[in-house]
């Protein structure tokens, strides 16, 4: 005669017991409790003349209809010769996790991303620097407070970064769900979802790169060309073009013509995609004679040494940022000095805006405007790159 099911009622499950004991619903299914009023649910069956249990997860997290359902699923696994609990340790192993589809959503999507810059951004924000904990979560039970749990610690501090993580997220939530790993909507979704807890968008304020006022820099300038090593050379000359971060320390000695001074820094290279020829004023040429007499034989201009003066990589991304931290300059980012450039081409020079952008590499323009444009005004810039750099020596 088959055992009757389903015997117990939610009101019994939350009822306080002061002994220790175990209610049965059925077909194998208990609630156990404690004299402490704890209660876990636990499946017991009998094979080969032994008794086993397994546990189904503590009450009221799991509620007594969802005990019902994992019950069910162990009888079946049961009726078919199985070993639930071995079964159990199978679909563990076969988890997805976040972090899983995180990095195959990354790896999909690498050959659309020819910058070298957006790909590590990608890797740094999804891994363990602000996603650590939802790194390990299966990507099925992903829910709107994991994903809060990442955002809320940094949505003020910094809004833009967590802006971009929450759309990263989203995507690849989205992924998963393409894949059939998850359903229902996506938790990270911003409009009707997320901007009904979080601050709006609009409340939140973009970061800017810290500037040095312009009057301050050639004081500073003197003393950079006093500090050591091959990083205060390259934030030297990255002041003095006006030029990105990456942009100088990646470069290669193949990018200048030493004979015209011009810096080509190709396409690839370059944020907007655009090749842009920078005119190198005579410090700046001085500058690249110098690194030049030090025999580091290789491909960059700024090579990373490794012992035995091999060259390993590029200069590292945070070197110039070490040298302004080393010289007390606190607050004030490389990025910062093509602020301090615009800055005092607007209010100490009478060169016209657009050349001024052109040498910052902005865009200019609308479209109808740039196709009648068709040079970048080499010799107008080299006239106020040279003005920059005379300024600079003071």
């Amino acid at each position: 005669m088959a055992r009757a099911l389903h015997k117990l009622t939610d009101r019994q499950c939350e009822q306080r017991r002061e002994k220790r004991g175990r209610l049965a619903d059925g077909g194998g299914l208990y609630l156990s409790h404690t004299a402490s009023g704890a209660k876990s649910w636990v499946f017991v069956w009998q094979r080969g003349g032994k008794f086993r249990e397994m546990g189904l997860g503590s009450y009221p997290l799991v509620s007594l209809k969802r005990a019902r359902e994992l019950a069910h699923g162990v009888r079946q696994i049961l009726a078919e010769g199985g070993d639930p609990i071995a079964a159990r340790r199978e679909d563990a192993a076969k988890v997805v996790t976040f972090g899983d589809v995180a990095d195959a959503f990354i790896e999909s999507m690498e050959s659309g991303w020819d910058n070298p810059k957006h790909r590590a951004q990608w890797k740094m924000t999804l891994g363990d620097t602000y996603c650590k904990a939802l790194r390990s979560r299966p990507i099925a039970e992903v829910s709107t407070d994991d994903v809060l749990s990442v955002l809320r610690p940094i949505w003020t501090k910094k809004a833009e970064t967590a802006s971009r993580l929450r759309g990263r997220i989203e995507r690849v939530l989205d992924h998963a769900k393409a894949k059939g790993m998850r359903s229902g909507e996506n938790p990270a979704l911003w409009r009707g979802h997320l901007d009904h807890i979080l601050p709006p968008r609009k409340k939140l304020s973009r970061g800017h790169h810290a500037a040095l006022p312009y009057a301050e820099a050639p004081a500073f300038m003197k003393r950079l060309r006093e500090a050591p090593g091959l990083a205060a050379t390259a934030l030297e000359l990255t002041i003095l073009c006006a030029t990105r971060t990456s942009e100088t320390r990646e470069a290669k000695w193949d990018e200048f013509d030493m004979k015209s001074a011009v810096w080509t820094i190709p396409a690839a290279r370059m944020k907007g995609r655009r090749p842009h020829r920078v005119p190198l004023p005579p410090r700046a040429v001085e500058i690249l004679g110098q690194v030049k007499g030090l025999g580091l034989s290789g491909t960059w201009v700024f090579p990373s040494v490794v012992k035995g003066g091999k060259e390993s990589q590029a200069l590292s991304n945070m070197a110039m940022t070490a040298v302004l931290k080393r010289m007390k300059l606190e607050g004030v980012t490389v990025h910062g000095f093509r602020s301090s450039f615009r800055d005092w081409t607007a209010e100490e020079t009478d060169f016209p805006r657009e050349i001024a952008e052109g040498a910052l590499a902005h865009v200019v323009g609308d479209a109808t405007e740039r196709a009648y444009r068709r040079g970048d005004a080499l010799a107008k810039r080299r006239e106020l790159m040279e003005a920059w750099s005379n300024y600079l020596a003071g």
